[in-house]
């Protein structure tokens, strides 16, 4: 059984949200977000990167349903990400504690590569 954040929200929406954030910060390097959501974005963002290490065609038609077919992001990932991080073994990423938002304070952390 598989423990994940539900984030307030319905499978599907959470679902969108993580894709969401884990395009923002492959295609930007980092997104400003809350505490929760960037520990489980975290794992999606590894995720992909861990695809575009392997480089087969499985793993591309993986991201690629993920990331919303978005098929200049995920050659991003397969060609320079991939590239960039080949000697590293996972940790890619890293969560900057930034300040609590003034509405709700809710912790807001920079989830960014590494």
């Amino acid at each position: 059984m598989a423990i994940y954040r539900k984030l307030n929200r319905e499978s599907r929406i959470r679902r969108s949200i993580l894709a969401s954030l884990t395009k923002s910060v492959l295609d930007k390097g980092y997104v400003v977000t809350t505490d929760a959501r960037a520990k489980e974005a975290r794992k999606y963002v590894e995720k992909m990167i861990s695809y575009g290490k392997k480089g087969t065609l499985v793993s591309r038609r993986k991201a690629l349903a993920f990331l919303h077919n978005d098929k200049k992001l995920v050659s991003k990932v397969f060609d320079e990400l991939a590239k960039k991080y080949e000697t590293r073994n996972g940790g890619y990423t890293r969560i900057i504690k930034l300040k609590e938002r003034i509405g709700d304070d809710a912790l807001e952390v920079r989830l960014e590569l590494v």
